[in-house]
């Protein structure tokens, strides 16, 4: 029998016990042993280790149990062989190619990874980051060169939202009155329609009149231009009668009035195209509107549907408001134009009053710019009937600024006069006369938000 392990505590015999017994706490040798095979066990951790400590507590404190003899170097190094994980199936079978002897583990790794060990994921690498933000920056770049270029198309867009906007009050207000509102979309456009032939009609002849009287009156100013001393001497010193007569037999002239005349030609087509374009999109957002509201009220989450509907209902209001009064506006500016200047006996009454009533719509400068041109005009026809609209529009637009407009605004939309401002200048910078148009009423919806929305959040804070 081998003699016990120098650290081994000798147990006092008990009853059933066997003589030479001793502690069966292991040894730091021990321990050491089989750490390995616990830290090698798929899913091994604390858990596992804490068990195996429990474990021999009661072997510890037992003292009844037999003594086993201290566990030889070569027992150990078994222990943690066996202990070590296995790399892949049939690893104790595994030969060297080479030499015909057993597989190192160096040997063993190359076969499983012949290409090496992976690098680092490219997720975080400068280059990958450098391609990812330069692919931003290009996308970025297109989707701003792609509204660049629609940029008409989305203008002729949010022009035909903003009357079908608009327009909206009346359908409702002829669906009030019993009509149905196909037929009520049906009337509305049909008075918008007439509005845009009428004006068509009132602009048209009085422009190809003109036009054709300038180029009959043209031998005469010719002409007169010849007989004129001082055009006569200008001619002797600087040949101007001759450079004009080459000038004009060479094609130049003929040239230049037909790409005028092309030119001319197209901005018709366009102008056309672009308001039978308005026309059909104003009839398909009013037909589709109320469809419209709704499928946008699904984005929003159903706590905050009902009082998102009535914001959104009191900014369409506002700007439906905007619109007719706007409109009623314009319709009272060209009326009491009209009847001035045909009173005044000034050519063409009907269409400068037309002009008058289109540049009203534009805020703040459009009334000045459409007496600017009326009374540029009258000058042409005479200068009493000059004077005299320059002195009728200064009148007309005092009792429109501080008597007409606060009546007819003072219900649609409440913007101080500074925001108004303001506001009509960035929309005209931004996006032109359509921009100053809807920069009021843009102005108001985001005024009811910061009032509705905003400030009562900050008042609870």
């Amino acid at each position: 029998m081998p003699d016990p392990a120098p650290d081994a505590v000798p147990v006092p015999p008990g009853p059933g016990t066997a003589p030479g017994a001793r502690d069966a706490r292991p040894d730091a040798a021990e321990v050491t042993a089989i750490l390995p095979a616990t830290a090698a066990v798929p899913g091994a951790g604390r858990g596992a280790t804490s068990s195996h400590t429990s474990a021999a507590e009661p072997a510890r404190s037992a003292t009844a149990a037999p003594t086993r003899p201290r566990a030889s170097d070569s027992s150990r190094s078994r222990t943690t062989d066996s202990a070590r994980p296995e790399t892949g199936p049939g690893r104790q079978g595994s030969r060297d190619r080479r030499t015909g002897g057993p597989a190192e583990d160096g040997a063993e790794d190359d076969a499983a990874m012949p290409y090496g060990l992976p690098g680092k994921p490219l997720t975080r690498g400068p280059f990958l980051w450098g391609l990812t933000a330069a692919l931003g920056v290009l996308t970025a770049w297109g989707l701003a060169q792609a509204l660049v270029s629609s940029r008409s198309v989305i203008v002729l867009i949010v022009v035909a939202a903003f009357l079908a906007v608009g327009l909206n009050p009346i359908v409702e207000a002829l669906q009030r009155r019993g009509m149905s509102r196909r037929w009520a979309i049906s009337l509305v456009f049909l008075g918008v329609t007439l509005l845009f032939a009428l004006f068509g009609l009132a602009i048209v002849p009085p422009v190809s009149q003109e036009t054709s009287d300038f180029v009959g009156a043209v031998p005469g100013y010719v002409q007169s231009l010849t007989s004129n001393p001082t055009i006569k001497q200008l001619d002797t010193d600087y040949q101007i009668l001759a450079n004009l007569q080459s000038y004009i037999t060479s094609g130049g002239l003929g040239a230049t009035v037909a790409g005028g005349i092309l030119g001319a030609g197209a901005v018709v087509l366009d102008a056309f195209f672009s308001g039978f374009t308005l026309l059909v999109l104003t009839l398909y957002f009013l037909g589709s509107l109320p469809t419209i509201k709704e499928y946008l009220l699904l984005l929003v989450p159903a706590t905050r549907r009902p009082r998102t509907r009535a914001i959104g209902d009191e900014i369409l209001a506002g700007i439906g408001g905007y619109v007719a009064g706007n409109v009623l506006i314009s319709v009272i500016a060209g009326s009491l134009s009209w009847l001035f200047l045909t009173i005044a006996g000034a050519k063409y009454a009907l269409a400068l009053a037309l002009v008058v009533a289109v540049t009203d719509l534009i805020p703040l400068v459009g009334a000045t710019v459409g007496a600017v041109l009326v009374s540029a005009v009258g000058f042409l026809q005479s200068a009493p009937l000059g004077i005299a609209c320059v002195i009728f529009f200064v009148i007309y637009q005092q009792v429109e600024n501080y008597v007409i407009y606060p009546r007819v605004m003072s219900r649609s939309v409440d913007v101080a006069p500074a925001v108004s401002v303001i506001a009509a200048l960035f929309g005209g910078a931004l996006l032109g006369a359509v921009g100053a148009l809807l920069a009021i009423p843009v102005a108001a919806a985001v005024a009811l938000i910061i009032r509705e929305v905003v400030l009562p959040r900050q008042a609870q804070l």
